[in-house]
């Protein structure tokens, strides 16, 4: 896979899952992978930055993913940015939920490297291109 540009930024408070998404985007070329271990820390580092993808836990220590993620679509500067909702829970609620959030894709743990390829590939597609 090409080289990506822009940053990723990975919200997981596991630090081995962390380490094992941002493992899994530098395989597939994402050079930039930032990461952190909560809601807040997201926040912090979207105030300064704007990433070309979040990929999102659900359940954090602090705030919720369904916070973080309804910061950035309330954020003119970060509205676009894909998001990718990876989570333990199942339940229908809990998708309906991330997606009225405004996810662009819910990915559920555990997953394989190709579901979440996969899975980043559709998200990443369906993001609207910016014409400079």
């Amino acid at each position: 896979m090409e080289q990506q540009q822009g940053a990723v930024l990975v919200v997981e408070d596991s630090p081995m899952f962390r380490r094992m998404v941002s493992d899994l985007l530098q395989s597939m070329g994402f050079s930039r992978v930032q990461e952190a271990g909560s809601g807040q820390a997201a926040l912090e580092f979207l105030a300064e930055h704007r990433p070309v993808l979040v990929c999102l836990d659900l359940t954090l220590p602090d705030i919720s993913g369904y916070e973080v993620c309804e910061f950035i679509r309330s954020t003119p500067v970060l509205q676009d940015i894909p998001v990718l909702m990876i989570s333990a829970r199942t339940q229908t609620m809990d998708r309906a939920q991330a997606e009225e959030a405004g996810v662009s894709g819910y990915l559920i743990k555990p997953f394989t490297p190709e579901e979440f390829r996969h899975q980043l590939e559709r998200v990443l597609a369906a993001r609207p291109r910016k014409e400079a």
